[in-house]
């Protein structure tokens, strides 16, 4: 009978111990849930120029293909802007899906669009900028011509998310045209304008959440910059950006109407984040990355540029020692570390986490 009672004690702690753990599993898995909420996101789609373009500019047409491009990731030239991972990347971490295979690489096969679609392209502005190669409208029909053939549908749309970067190409390309700044103004509430009908295009098509990216200081560029000998930013054009930052904020205000709160379209502060990083690196204490306007990869001379070669396939570019210490790459884009610090500071505004919400 002692033996009943002894057997009966230890069925009663077992079953009180395993009460317990369940108890505190659901605790665990609670307080997990609750740090990392449960996303319903499906694919990301993104549009633009080269601060996106993760392989759609072709071969032949610029020198990502070539050495010294992709050295940091993935190792190897990839079509990126970069030595490494740029903005659609870090974007996609955030949303945790992998980074969408680009328009260009796809064989119109649902599994190729798993995680979205890149249709961004190096160049690219939102009116004509690039010839041959596409402005911003023709991504969008790229887009809509894949929900047409039924390769994307209403449930990958809706809960989907739309990065549209904007990075300056129609302004480069008018000075480039035009041989100064001048007359520049006019062309601000043109590609404002555009831009805000592009992305309440991208969200007639079916997408619920569109972030669309403000205009970097592009005084800060390497391009520049280099006037300065690297020292100093140019206070006229970032003048001219922050117009357009401001004309923009506005656009997407009155797409999103009244709403306070779960807003559709998100406007993505690159000129705040640029600034701080690079604010922080002249100040060069507890910051590793030291150099604040120079390139890490410059062309031996002026009639060179990062990735040239001559005809004798020589390398006509220098490469720094360490990337992760440069902002900059090139003379116009981040290296990975550079834009890694600026996700950092995406990270933290409220406009990117909106983009959890749906």
């Amino acid at each position: 009978m002692a033996s009943h009672h002894k057997f009966l004690r230890s069925l009663f702690s077992l079953f009180l111990i395993l009460l317990l753990s369940g108890q505190w599993i659901m605790q665990l898995e609670a307080r997990h849930h609750s740090r990392h909420p449960k996303v319903s996101l499906k694919k990301l789609f993104v549009f633009g120029d080269s601060y996106a373009d993760t392989g759609n500019i072709r071969r032949g047409l610029s020198k990502v293909w070539k050495e010294p491009y992709g050295t940091t990731f993935p190792g190897k030239p990839a079509g990126r802007f970069s030595d490494g991972r740029v903005l659609t990347d870090y974007i996609a971490r955030y949303l945790r899906v992998k980074s969408p295979l680009p328009y260009g690489m796809l064989k119109e096969q649902p599994h190729h669009v798993k995680y979205g679609v890149n249709f961004a392209f190096g160049g690219t502005g939102v009116f004509n900028t690039l010839v041959p190669g596409p402005n911003m409208s023709s991504q969008i029909e790229q887009f809509e011509s894949l929900i047409n053939n039924n390769i994307l549908n209403k449930c990958d749309l809706a809960n989907s998310v739309a990065l549209v970067s904007v990075a300056g190409n129609d302004y480069s390309n008018f000075v480039a045209t035009n041989g100064s700044i001048n007359g520049i103004s006019s062309l601000v509430g043109l590609v404002v304008n555009q831009t805000a009908l592009n992305i309440e295009l991208i969200h007639k098509l079916g997408v619920k959440k569109i972030a669309v990216t403000s205009l970097p200081p592009l005084g800060c560029v390497p391009e520049i910059t280099v006037s300065s000998s690297y020292r100093a930013c140019n206070d006229t054009y970032n003048m001219l950006v922050s117009i357009h930052n401001s004309y923009l904020l506005d656009a997407v205000g009155k797409l999103n109407g009244e709403r306070k709160k779960n807003l559709s379209f998100m406007m993505l502060n690159l000129y705040e984040s640029f600034l701080s990083v690079l604010n922080e690196s002249k100040k060069q204490k507890s910051n590793r990355m030291k150099n604040t306007y120079k390139p890490c990869c410059t062309g031996v001379s002026n009639e060179y540029s990062c990735g040239s070669m001559d005809d004798k396939k020589v390398k006509k570019y220098r490469v720094c020692k360490y990337p992760k210490a440069s902002f900059f790459w090139d003379t116009v884009h981040p290296t990975q570390a550079g834009w890694h610090a600026v996700y950092n500071r995406l990270r933290n505004t409220s406009d990117l986490r909106q983009l959890h919400h749906h």
